[in-house]
């Protein structure tokens, strides 16, 4: 991975004067077209540094090695992939198996497939090369644009909850809790499920989020908690055990995730962790909502335990990184010889789920309220 071409934008740490969220986007095709740049998110919030993707290959590896993470923003970087994949090809075979290749990065995120497969279509209904050229680079603007607009949407139409919840609370600040990051680093611009507590703090609502660190790779204490506090939003970090306590103490309001693919029947897979969130959420009658644009649900698969789960490097548990001294530092935590096992999702069953926040506004957790919201994704 470290063959990437990178721009170190600022060896310092992360200072609250940088761009706002709404502002910002994590992938973006420079001024001369030939390379996609994108933010480093594995050295966020201490280093801010551009890598350039140039060939499919290095789309591949920026996704499978977590430069750019999130459903949404996987299938960006896949939808220029595509675009990468035109400028190094000459053949329509050779297009066609580097999309196989690209769709393969990682496992769970269905935005993946669905955004190589939507570019490529395009690309192939081309004349001549200038014209699959052309396309690729449209497509890809084009479904980066649809993403962050849907994501605004998200924001719109979860703003009403927080609302409710605080018109009862007496000018008190709601309490959020949410797992991973789902922010506009996931998604492009604004995020899933940030997307609602931008749109509230707009609106000088008050309110707290607890972030869950998220381990193995801590992005929530890393990127959700770097987000909020650039945004200014009062937020806290907490360990990933934690929520189900505050729960108990009744110092959560609501629950907010985003997911990495839901089916059409409302089960949700989302970063390891989440599963157990929804139980604490149920158990202390927290609504748990899940917010996701339209393009990360699973059509064609009915049941969680369809959705494949990614396995990933054992060493992201054993080993953790941080800063000090002015430098990103990796050490050991458990004993060498130890093993460890890193299953990167679970899956919430839609038992669990109060309901779904999306383009289109919010539904129950079953596929009859969701195909009602998508009546053109009826069987």
């Amino acid at each position: 991975m470290e063959r990437f071409k990178t721009e170190r934008i600022s060896g310092d740490v992360v200072t609250s004067e940088r761009t706002e969220p709404a502002e910002t986007r994590p992938i973006w095709l420079d001024k001369g077209g030939r390379t996609v740049k994108v933010i480093d998110q594995r050295k966020l919030p201490h280093e801010w540094i551009i890598a350039d993707l140039e060939t499919v290959d290095d789309a591949i590896d920026a996704i499978k090695s977590m430069f750019v993470r999130g459903a949404p923003l996987i299938g960006v970087t896949g939808a220029w992939g595509v675009y990468l994949a035109v400028r190094n090809t000459s053949s329509q075979q050779a297009l066609i198996d580097e999309c196989s290749r690209l769709k393969l990065a990682r496992p769970t995120a269905v935005n993946l497939v669905w955004a190589v497969d939507k570019v490529l279509v395009d690309v192939l209904s081309a004349r001549d090369a200038d014209g699959r050229l052309q396309a690729a680079r449209r497509g890809a603007e084009d479904l980066a644009e649809e993403e962050a607009e849907n994501c605004r949407l998200i924001g719109v139409h979860g703003l009403p909850l927080i609302e409710k919840l605080a018109a009862c609370k007496g000018g008190q600040a709601v309490n959020i809790l949410t797992h991973c990051n789902a922010g506009w680093l996931a998604c492009v611009a604004y995020g899933t499920a940030t997307a609602p507590m931008y749109a509230a703090h707009e609106q000088n609502i008050p309110i707290h989020v607890w972030v869950d660190e998220t381990r193995p790779l801590n992005q929530g204490a890393r990127l959700t908690a770097w987000e909020l506090g650039e945004a200014g939003i009062p937020h806290t970090v907490i360990t990933d055990n934690a929520g189900g306590h505050l729960m108990q103490e009744r110092m959560v309001d609501l629950v907010l995730v985003g997911t990495d693919r839901t089916t059409c029947t409302g089960d949700v897979a989302n970063k390891i962790g989440t599963y157990l969130k929804a139980l604490a959420a149920r158990d202390n009658g927290v609504p748990f909502y899940v917010a996701l644009p339209s393009s990360t649900f699973d059509w064609s698969t009915k049941r969680g335990k369809d959705i494949p789960i990614e396995e990933r490097d054992p060493d992201e548990v054993r080993y953790v990184q941080g800063w000090e001294d002015g430098a990103m530092h990796t050490v050991l935590v458990p004993p060498e010889a130890s093993p460890a096992a890193n299953y990167a999702f679970d899956v919430t069953p839609a038992r669990l789920v109060t309901g779904f926040i999306t383009e289109r506004g919010i539904c129950g957790a079953s596929e009859a309220d969701i195909r009602q919201l998508f009546p053109e994704k009826r069987a």
